[in-house]
């Protein structure tokens, strides 16, 4: 990639991105949103990854838009709201796991939420802060977060733009766990490899299901789900790893 991008793979099958901007909190500079943008076309095209880490290099994991970037610049630059990027990451045919670390501040913090799972650090701070700037949002946080932390929350956090710990992340289901800042990157990497463990295909399939069912309603969901798994007939059509995970059950009694 570049030096505002690192890319690497730690363990087979594992995508590893690291925002590269330590000294600006790793801030999303049009820079650095169009090398991921890059990194997660690349991903999608090649089926050797299983799985996406996304992390953040130095104290943050992203302070969300270069604010500096954007009021300096000589004449007027795309927002990065409309960048097309937490759309990106929802649409990628694999999960993307987060490991957030320090501070996940409004464009960061919508980063954090656009991926599929959160792995959250004890010093981890999420806060949205629109209100408080007198900004309005532009990547859709005003539709999302409600959706992921319920109403009431998302209109506390919204309103006052006070930081949201990780302990009661955890708590509101925002993060999947919680670990000492110094097992960040082993949790992550451990939850990526047991995602790499099960089917590529169930997993793709899963992930457009629970995305594309969340923005719908309930019967829309269930008629997606049955359109993709051909009204039940998709578990009899012959795939060879299938028919292996299920000997390998049937010969141990477990999966």
């Amino acid at each position: 990639m570049n030096d505002v991008l690192i890319l690497d793979e730690p363990r087979p099958g594992i995508c590893r991105l690291t925002l590269n901007r330590p000294a600006r909190h790793n801030a999303l500079s049009h820079e650095l949103v169009a090398a991921l943008l890059v990194a997660f076309e690349m991903v999608d095209e090649d089926d050797r990854f299983r799985v996406v880490v996304l992390r953040g290099a130095g104290r943050s994991f992203c302070a969300g838009a270069d604010l500096g970037e954007h009021f300096d610049a000589a004449e007027t630059r795309p927002d990065i709201g409309r960048s097309g990027l937490w759309e990106r990451i929802e649409q990628l045919r694999v999960p993307v796991i987060a490991a957030v670390q320090g501070w996940a501040v409004t464009g960061g913090f919508l980063l954090a939420y656009s991926c599929d799972l959160i792995v959250a650090a004890e010093s981890a701070r999420f806060r949205d802060t629109h209100a408080a700037l007198g900004l309005l949002p532009t990547g859709g946080e005003s539709q999302r977060l409600p959706r992921l932390v319920g109403l009431t929350l998302a209109r506390e956090l919204m309103f006052t733009s006070r930081p949201l710990l990780a302990d009661e992340a955890l708590r509101t289901g925002l993060v999947s766990r919680v670990v000492p800042d110094t097992d960040l990157d082993d949790a992550a990497l451990s939850l990526a490899e047991a995602i790499c463990q099960t089917s590529p295909r169930s997993v793709r399939t899963l992930k457009r299901l629970i995305n594309d069912g969340a923005r719908s309603d309930f019967a829309a969901g269930l008629r997606l789900e049955a359109e993709l798994n051909g009204n039940g007939a998709a578990n009899d059509l012959p795939d060879a790893e299938r028919e292996e995970r299920l000997q390998r059950f049937r010969e141990t009694g477990r999966v």
